[in-house]
């Protein structure tokens, strides 16, 4: 049986990570959630450590050599967190 994250309480920052996140369907990149929306990489590791994020690997090749992109995408206990 899979262990429950244990999240006690959820920052506002790391709040507003996992909705923003949520908010997207193929989820984002880290690089993108540290640049652009001002989170710290600490707040993203910490948040899949905890088991709320996920980070999955996609390769692409769009008209040239092929990118390897690591996205970044809330997990259900992420989006239980969000409820609770």
């Amino acid at each position: 049986m899979k262990a429950k994250p244990r999240v006690s309480h959820l920052s506002q920052d790391r709040r507003r990570a996992l909705q923003l996140i949520a908010s997207t369907a193929r989820g984002t990149t880290e690089d993108l959630l540290v640049l652009a929306h001002g989170f710290s990489r600490d707040t993203v590791a910490g948040l899949v450590l905890a088991g709320l994020l996920t980070v999955v690997t996609e390769t692409l090749r769009v008209g040239g050599p092929t990118v390897k992109v690591e996205r970044v995408k809330i997990t259900d206990d992420g989006r239980s967190a969000l409820e609770g």
